[in-house]
Formats: structure tokens, sequence, C-alpha cells
């Protein structure tokens, strides 16, 4: 019988991980600005789910603070890259 633990260990991280990879080859391959900020915030995403996975592993429970606050800082650098390609936008159009 598999445990939690090793479900998480060996089940989701190698998962995260192969995402991982894949969000880092659009963030660097990826045409137009527009995509590799969406690459970013799954990048990030998913470290975000790293951290948790670790956290629930190890019994840490501060890595969750962590993790909460890593999303908090993701989100307003989203909205600061979606703030500023709105902004390039409209002086485009002017």
């Amino acid at each position: 019988m598999i445990n939690i633990d090793e479900f998480l260990t060996f089940g989701i991280l190698p998962v995260l991980a192969l995402a991982l990879v894949f969000a880092l080859y659009r963030f660097i391959k990826g045409p137009t600005v527009p995509d590799r900020i969406i690459a970013l915030e799954l990048l990030i995403t998913i470290s975000i789910g790293i951290i948790v996975v670790y956290s629930i592993v190890t019994h840490q429970s501060t890595l969750l603070d962590i993790a909460m606050v890593f999303a908090l800082i993701a989100f307003l650098g989203t909205l600061s890259f979606t703030f500023y390609l709105k902004q390039k936008n409209m002086q485009r159009n002017e």
C-alpha cells in the first residue's frame, strides 16, 4: 500500500518537474512578450505547487506561508506586466 508521502514524492513531484521544463521551454522560445508573460506566470505557479508538496512531505507548515507570499508577489507582477502591455498598446494606437 502506498502512503501519501510516497505518492507526492514519486507521483506528483516528477509531473510538476516535467511541467516546469515545458513551461521553461515556452518562456525561452515564446514568440511574443505575452506568451512569455503567461509562461512566467505558469513557472511561478508550478514552483508554488512544488513548494506546497515539499511542505506537505517534510511537515513544515512555514513553507505554506512562503508559498502564499510568493503567489501574491507573482500576481502583482502579472498585473504590472499586463498594465505595461496595455499602456504600450494604447500608445501604439494613438
